[in-house]
């Protein structure tokens, strides 16, 4: 069975892990307060071009949404998203389990716009009876594969800007997002672009964990308080100083997540070649094919794919995801599947 239905299947990049192997047996002091830590991130804030911003680390990207969010909302205050968002419809009421609403907006591509946030805010009016929208979540890639341009990147930070509201961007896939050719957004432009951001490295090649970055003053200030509170604190937290670093070095982060977007093209390519409509045509290391019944029993006999919900009754989509970690070999066989449906 050769499993292509997401992209955290693998440990661990091999220079990770022999990172984590030779400095297995060295002392250092925890909580994340070690030179490793201390090391990854000045790579970030030198790769990111951003000097003055905070960065912390946490294990996963689930702690990183909430942390951030119940940071910097106040309690009766909401987070607009898409309506298929990832803190919507895949952490378990995370955010809502913090006391925020995650504030939803429909969006066919899995992406919004700062027409839809201006309407969202104008709607609420600043009346106390409602959820008051305190935050813009988006993610780079969407749940749906998708990425934004900067155009809208700038649209949408204006709106925000204008409205009183802090954007926080999810780069759980952030690096197959600025693999994709179509992306015109740099690492550059992200702290420029957004309050808070994160880097996500349990999908692009760590073992686990996540960066995040924190652009705008007001929310740096005992940021590690909310750390601690809710659990994000490693008590390890060099693994987390070590794997960064690693990624950082010699951009091995964006390298990787290149590879993995240039073999999803491929196989994009084969479903359009084959017939293979798509549910969303996405330029990254995601994609959603629009199969019939009898085509996906005959893929499923060799491989696991995701399924991604009944398009009709006579369709099914199922997400096909590379990673990193994604051999040639396994993309050669669903090629050759793909062609023999």
């Amino acid at each position: 069975m050769i499993y292509l239905n997401c992209d955290y299947l693998e440990g661990c990049h091999p220079a990770i892990l022999e990172a984590l192997t030779r400095t297995n047996l060295e002392q250092t002091v925890g909580y994340g307060m070690d030179d490793y830590c201390a090391q990854a991130k000045d790579m970030i804030r030198s790769r990111f071009a951003c000097p003055d911003s905070a960065v912390h680390f946490v294990v996963g990207g689930t702690q990183a949404n909430t942390i951030v969010i119940a940071s910097a909302l106040r309690p009766y205050e909401g987070a607009l998203c898409a309506h298929t968002g990832h803190i919507n419809v895949h952490e378990t009421g995370a955010i809502e389990s913090s006391g925020h609403k995650c504030m939803a907006i429909p969006a066919a591509d899995g992406k919004i716009t700062p027409e839809q946030i201006l309407a969202e805010v104008a709607l609420q009016g600043d009346d106390e009876h409602m959820v008051r929208p305190g935050m813009v979540y988006i993610s780079m890639s969407t749940e749906l594969g998708t990425v934004y341009t900067l155009a809208e990147l700038e649209a949408i930070y204006a709106a925000c800007r204008k409205t009183g509201l802090y954007l926080f961007v999810d780069g759980a896939r952030l690096g197959y997002a600025l693999a994709a050719p179509q992306c015109d957004i740099t690492p550059e432009d992200l702290p420029r672009l957004c309050d808070v951001f994160t880097i996500g490295g349990t999908k692009v090649g760590a073992l686990f964990g996540e960066a995040i970055v924190i652009n705008h003053p007001d929310l740096m200030p005992r940021f590690r308080y909310m750390i601690k509170q809710r659990g994000g604190m490693l008590a390890k937290g060099r693994l987390l100083g070590l794997q960064f670093t690693t990624l950082m070095q010699d951009d091995l982060y964006f390298r990787i997540a290149e590879k993995a977007v240039e073999q999803a093209q491929r196989i994009r390519t084969a479903l359009l070649d084959n017939n293979i409509p798509l549910l969303v045509d996405s330029p990254t290391n995601q994609l959603f094919g629009v199969f019939t019944h009898a085509q996906a029993a005959q893929l499923a006999k060799d491989f696991h794919l995701e399924n991604n919900g009944v398009v009709d009754d006579d369709h099914i989509a199922l997400r096909i995801c590379t990673s990193w970690a994604t051999t040639e070999e396994n993309v050669a066989a669903l090629l050759s599947a793909i062609a023999g449906l």
